[in-house]
């Protein structure tokens, strides 16, 4: 998928030892819900406050930024699960919950989420790390292709498409309006639909403005990396050590142009984010408030597949306290769990016609 033993005759293309990288587009199996891939080169860059030195390998980057289209059929697993468990189908033990993955619950207030908007193409927001995960591994699983978020020095590398100036297309933020959505010409009116500016040069939209963009890493640490030590931009990525604290790139339609370059961050901080959040414990899968409805999330695909174990890395439950908070709504029916692998979407297809 996305690769040609021969240079295409039009169109973006990747050369690699492994062939050419083009486009691709897939459906969501199960569903007629298509979303597009763009091939990114390899490279080397510097990232972070502390200046850590990457090389980053090739891979293929969402087109456009998850939108509700794609993000809802992964909402729909809430309701699916819970039948599966009435049914006594498809049943999580110990021996297989390592394909399980826990589904969102639905919105407690979607009035507030959905403000703006919940039209299928505006990219889907308020969602926390954990769950753009689960929905990485959920995807992976129907479409055995290997999804997962970016790392930050992944991201900023997309973002800048062999640019070394704050924005892809240069220096000044004059252009800025041609490419993004944000303060500046957006008037508080919320993310708007994806793909109507213009791409980079590596054929993605809104990496400036629309949504900010959940990455793996968490802050920066206090030291700097060592002189001549590249780090790897797929496996050296900064672990976070709390459920606060997940970095968010790019900038939004709620900051100004200085706020939405390559370099921009905000860091989640959960308490605030979700302290409207009626219940308790609060949502390991929602956020509540704002900054987080200018928050979203786009996925990658590595061109070299790794072992389920390096895939459990960016997918797992990272801290005990989003762990305990799941454990416990599932546990008192809160919170729907299932397995997930590419015989799914035909079971719940069965299960529809029941």
């Amino acid at each position: 998928m996305g690769l040609s033993q021969s240079a295409p005759d039009s169109g973006r293309s990747v050369k690699t030892d492994d062939g050419y990288m083009i486009p691709y587009e897939i459906a969501i199996s199960g569903t007629d819900v298509v979303f597009h891939m763009e091939p990114i080169p390899a490279g080397g860059i510097t990232v972070g406050t502390d200046r850590r030195r990457y090389q980053v390998a090739p891979f293929w980057m969402g087109r456009y930024e998850i939108t509700w289209k794609e993000y809802q059929k992964f909402m729909d697993l809430y309701d699916a699960f819970k039948q599966f468990q009435i049914d006594r189908q498809r049943i999580v033990t110990q021996t297989n919950e390592i394909d399980a993955i826990t589904a969102p619950t639905p919105l407690y207030d979607p009035s507030y989420t959905f403000e703006y908007g919940d039209a299928p193409e505006l990219p889907a927001i308020t969602v926390t790390q954990f769950s753009a995960k689960q929905y990485t591994k959920w995807l992976s699983a129907i479409t055995q292709h290997q999804y997962r978020l970016p790392s930050e020095a992944e991201w900023e590398h997309a973002c800048r498409a062999g640019a070394d100036t704050a924005y892809h297309f240069g220096v000044s933020a004059d252009e800025l309006g041609e490419y993004a959505w944000f303060a500046g010409n957006s008037d508080d009116a919320g993310a708007r639909h994806v793909g109507q500016g213009k791409p980079n040069s590596w054929g993605l939209y809104d990496m400036h403005g629309n949504v900010a963009e959940l990455v793996l890493d968490g802050p920066d640490g206090s030291e700097t990396a060592p002189d001549g030590v590249i780090l790897d931009a797929a496996t050296d990525w900064i672990r976070p050590q709390q459920p606060d604290q997940r970095k968010v790139c790019g900038g939004s339609w709620e900051l100004p142009a200085e706020e939405c370059t390559a370099t921009s961050r905000m860091l989640t901080v959960h308490e605030e984010w979700k302290d409207t959040d009626p219940n308790v414990p609060k949502s390991p899968w929602w956020f509540t408030d704002d900054p987080a409805r200018g928050v979203g999330f786009r996925i990658i695909r590595p061109l070299k597949t790794v072992s389920r174990e390096q895939m459990e890395e960016y997918w797992k439950i990272d801290n005990e306290s989003i762990q305990w908070d799941v454990f416990d709504r599932v546990d008192e029916g809160r919170g729907a769990k299932g397995l997930v692998d590419k015989d799914l979407p035909a079971a719940i297809q069965t299960q529809e016609e029941q």
